[in-house]
């Protein structure tokens, strides 16, 4: 099996139900995948459903790449190859071919597979992967997943790399680790890096794309804020404050994040129902204690209206007092009357005070950017660093880039809702919502009215 790529051999060996391999073009990612499949199909009885997005034609799958590398492995006398099938008698291996957008519904008849290989997974939906997963019933069966990222916001990005269910192996490779490109390719890509760095990072390194233009928080000045703390030489101290973030319903998750000062140090998220609200909160109060929070700043909306009550009888039932206020992310703005920029207001600038959490938090990250990149001076609490430690680092920078500004009717900024971002098949960003309370404007614990409730609510 010397064709195969030895970068890849830690994907192919373990088991697996998902095998998830991703990253930039030139990877060897799909030619590693057919030698693995032709190497499988040959000594064992395999059934392969091959899927890409969209296969007007048997030359629009992978049934080019596998006859290839028959031919490359001396193999063709083992295979019947025709118009748009790929049998091994020896063994009865079979491999079939479909489009997922327009074959869905045949895909879904589909009995006894045994390796679901689907290429161009970027443009994978949920809807179909609801269809697909639950055809793999055998025992052992497994899904490839290979694709070149697009955005960051990608159902698969999300699902298989930001957050991977279990019993999953994710991947990935670029360039750097092909050993069989040519010169001519690797000429072409120093050509490319050359001329437009961020687009090479895309097409070959496999960084996701995001909505730069309309989202609150760039990707790129996440990604410089990893441990900024150590570049720019400033150490934790101050406040350390716990962001708590409580779920809704559904699929929602609860959150907690804490920051020291200015770094964003720790983290951890879990699945806490409406009829857990007291097991959640004892989970946020003992981090908080045991961490040595100041205070726990939570989401005192819908669920959350009544967790500050039940924070208040873990402090009586266990004789310690931990201090806690509620965030209410559709009330009003912070010091209104005060200026935010350019004469602007914050009251005048911001539609809520969720806006003006996720705006102030996002001027952190972009002067932390901007002192990186031309080492222009900042004062220490004007700026924000991520613990390299932090335990869902990739997750918090995907969910910190996802949400885009808006405007209400008065011209105002406000950030993209939960239900808007379920529009984009977006999950509620948990971990970045705890973040933003962790550098929210409060001071004064807020009383809250029912109005103000249901304002939020519709807000979400």
């Amino acid at each position: 099996m010397a064709l195969l790529n030895p970068a890849l051999r830690s994907v192919w060996t373990p088991r697996a139900r998902n095998r998830v391999i991703y990253g930039g073009r030139a990877s060897s990612k799909s030619h590693d995948a057919a030698g693995m499949a032709i190497f499988l199909a040959r000594n064992y009885r395999v059934k392969f459903l091959c899927t890409r997005q969209f296969q007007n034609r048997i030359d629009d799958s992978v049934y080019t790449l596998l006859k290839a590398k028959i031919e490359a492995f001396d193999m063709a006398a083992d295979f019947d190859i025709g118009k748009t099938t790929i049998v091994c008698p020896a063994t009865g291996s079979e491999f079939l071919f479909y489009g997922r957008a327009r074959n869905i519904g045949e895909i879904k008849g589909t009995e006894g597979v045994d390796i679901h290989w689907a290429e161009e997974c970027e443009l994978l939906t949920p809807e179909e992967w609801r269809v697909i997963d639950p055809t793999l019933r055998k025992d052992g069966s497994q899904h490839w997943l290979i694709f070149n990222p697009r955005y960051a916001t990608d159902f698969v990005y999300q699902n298989f790399v930001i957050d991977p269910p279990k019993n999953t192996i994710v991947r990935q490779i670029n360039y750097l680790e092909n050993p069989f490109l040519s010169q001519t390719m690797l000429d072409v890509i120093e050509n490319d890096k050359a001329r437009d760095y961020e687009e090479y990072e895309h097409v070959y390194l496999g960084v996701p794309l995001s909505d730069e233009e309309r989202v609150v928080i760039q990707r790129k000045w996440l990604e410089a804020a990893i441990d900024a703390h150590i570049k720019l030489e400033f150490a934790a101290s101050g406040r350390k404050r716990l962001g708590y973030d409580i779920a809704d319903d559904g699929d929602d998750k609860c959150a907690t994040v804490l920051s020291y000062g200015s770094i964003i140090q720790w983290g951890e998220e879990w699945k806490g129902g409406e009829d857990q609200l007291l097991q959640s909160c004892t989970r946020a109060w003992d981090a908080a204690l045991e961490r040595l929070a100041d205070e726990i700043v939570y989401d005192c909306i819908g669920v959350g209206a009544s967790a500050g009550a039940k924070l208040n009888e873990l402090n009586t039932a266990r004789k310690k007092r931990v201090k806690h206020q509620g965030f209410n992310a559709g009330g009003a703005v912070f010091a209104p009357e005060r200026e935010y920029a350019f004469g602007k207001s914050n009251e005048d600038q911001f539609s809520n005070i969720k806006a003006q959490a996720w705006w102030m938090l996002a001027d952190r990250f972009r002067n932390t950017y901007d002192a990186l990149t031309t080492g222009r001076k900042y004062p220490v609490d004007q700026l924000v660093s991520i613990d390299s430690k932090f335990p869902q680092i990739k997750k918090l920078i995907s969910e910190l880039s996802t949400p885009k500004r808006d405007f209400d009717a008065n011209g105002r900024v406000k950030v993209e809702s939960k239900k808007d971002l379920a529009k984009r098949n977006v999950k509620s960003p948990n971990i970045a919502d705890a973040c933003v309370m962790c550098f929210a404007p409060v001071s004064v614990p807020m009383k809250i009215s029912q109005s103000a409730i249901d304002r939020a609510m519709k807000a979400r």
